[in-house]
């Protein structure tokens, strides 16, 4: 297919030997990396409250845990339908948010 028959039909394909758009990631690739950082936070924030539990035993300590890991969640869904950027300021956000009031609460 000439260029000329691409712009006609509104399609443009690349050639396989052109480089790709630059150095990073792909969007599948960064949709993997958050993914895989939210489960790994998941997984650490869990870890965290059992410890947490067993130094005392709180309401606003499983109530603030539970909120960044259903948190984590969301961003782990937000990632799997392609909002990588706003689920990666959610996470960055929730996670400060969660040592801020980890630090704060009694």
């Amino acid at each position: 297919m000439s260029a000329a028959e691409g712009e006609e039909t509104g399609r443009i394909e690349e050639e396989p030997d052109e480089p790709g758009p630059g150095p990073g990631l792909t969007p599948r690739q960064a949709r993997l990396v958050r993914v895989a950082m939210a489960s790994a936070l998941l997984v650490t924030l869990a870890a965290l409250l059992a410890f947490r539990l067993a130094e005392r035993t709180s309401v606003l300590v499983v109530g603030v845990y539970g909120l960044a890991m259903i948190l984590c969640g969301v961003v782990i869904e937000l990632s799997r339908n392609g909002r990588t950027r706003l689920g990666t300021w959610l996470l960055g956000a929730g996670l400060l948010a969660t040592l801020g009031a980890d630090w704060l609460l009694p």
